[in-house]
């Protein structure tokens, strides 16, 4: 037997050479930057050549790799150090937007550069809206000239689509509201966004990203008010832009009192104290007593959990109304008041199948807690009612109006007699 150890076969051969496209690049933004500089220096201020420039280029640069770079040089004039100043040691060109003339015109222009290099490489629009979300928390490096064009584009590009509103997130950094940058950018941002569409289109765009309700956070917590938002875009000339922080902010209060109101009536809480608590909320927020009554049911029939069957939901229905009837009479002091009521119990029952019998039962419940006049009834009744289930409500109501006309009639003859 052979003691000796056996030595372990080896692979021999020989070695391969790394292939150069598998060997990682070294991010060199030096060479794409001069590229970028001398052809823009070339091009000068005619935007038309800029644009077929940068758009021949693409084919010979490495845009995706260097998306940043371009984007810088295009904006800045070259590479931006962090904090929003040029980098020292790179060239640098005297046309890009920083440079150019400070209005509407050559902005729209500007954006349509990059709306067109976009369009051709759609790989650069990640990049694009990560660089304006950076530029917008450099405001502070630039000058105010060079602020105000960067906010005109960003507004224009926003109005254009090519950029999610979802980056003003960038202008409630904290050190940008304090020292007031981001209002007064806001202010030249607006402006060219709603000169470019109109409050509607930007209010659209606000809420698809959650925005709508967060406005006042351009200003620092001592001043995040409506009042004084209202003031300071009123006075910078956007009012309908403060019309519509005005009644986001309207609608947040009243879903919070909406949303207190159901607690506390699903706790139980004494009715005294629910009215008391409302009519203080509804003076806070300068609600109306139509927009109280209509919360005010919302909330009622939101508080229970209904009975599937039709039958046995009306008899549930008029308990519950029946209790809180001085709840809605403390808010039904006005005839108008009165009529959004019946206009919200119309809708109700119909939205709700297993109450579209229990409207008539509803309606001559609260009658007669007074809640309900016949003069608000009547009014319902004869042209003031919805389109929704119309028919099977007004026939519904038939008989009991003609009760209240002829009750009505009564009175008149009997005032005349007494006369």
């Amino acid at each position: 037997m052979n003691n000796q150890k056996q030595q372990k076969p080896t692979l021999t051969g020989q070695r391969f050479k790394t292939r150069k496209r598998d060997e990682k690049e070294r991010f060199d933004p030096t060479q794409f930057q001069e590229s970028i500089v001398q052809g823009l220096n070339q091009t000068g201020t005619d935007l038309e050549a800029v644009a077929k420039f940068l758009d021949a280029s693409g084919a010979k640069l490495d845009y995706r790799r260097y998306a940043e770079t371009l984007f810088d040089i295009l904006v800045a004039g070259g590479m931006l150090a962090p904090g929003g100043t040029l980098s020292d040691d790179m060239t640098r060109t005297e046309f890009c937007l920083f440079t150019a003339q400070e209005d509407l015109e050559t902005m729209q222009a500007y954006a349509q550069v990059f709306n067109k290099l976009i369009r051709r490489y759609k790989y650069l629009e990640k990049g694009f809206e990560e660089e304006i979300k950076k530029l917008l928390l450099f405001l502070k490096g630039f000058t105010e000239s060079e602020r105000n064009k960067l906010a005109m584009l960003t507004g224009i590009l926003l109005a254009n689509g090519n950029i999610s509103a979802s980056i003003l997130n960038s202008l409630f950094n904290e050190n940008l509201v304090k020292e007031g940058v981001s209002a007064a950018f806001a202010v030249k941002l607006f402006k060219s966004w709603i000169n470019e569409k109109d409050i509607n289109s930007v209010a659209a765009m606000l809420r698809k990203v959650g925005m709508d309700n967060r406005l006042l956070e351009l200003f620092p917590a001592n001043k995040r008010s409506c009042e004084h938002f209202s003031k300071y875009f009123t006075d910078a000339g956007l009012k309908e832009l403060s019309d519509f922080a005005r009644n986001q902010q309207s609608i947040g209060a009243r879903k919070e009192l909406q949303k207190e109101l159901q607690e506390q009536m699903a706790r139980g809480d004494p009715q005294k104290e629910i009215i008391a608590f409302t009519k203080e909320e509804m003076k806070k927020a300068n609600l109306s007593e139509q927009s109280m009554i209509s919360m005010i049911w919302t909330s009622l029939m939101s508080c229970v959990e209904w009975n599937k069957k039709e039958e046995l939901v009306t008899e549930q229905a008029i308990k519950h109304l029946k209790q809180y009837s001085p709840l809605l009479k403390a808010f039904t002091s006005q005839g108008l008041s009165e009529l959004s009521l019946l206009l919200k119990i119309q809708e109700y029952c119909y939205d709700n199948i297993h109450f579209m019998k229990a409207f008539q039962k509803i309606v001559v419940l609260l009658y007669k807690a007074d809640v309900l006049n016949e003069e608000a009834i009547l009014k319902w009744y004869n042209d003031a009612h919805l389109s929704k289930g119309r028919s099977v409500f007004l026939e519904q109501m038939k008989k009991f109006v003609e009760w209240l006309k002829n009750a009505e009639e009564e009175s008149e003859s009997e005032e005349e007699e007494t006369d």
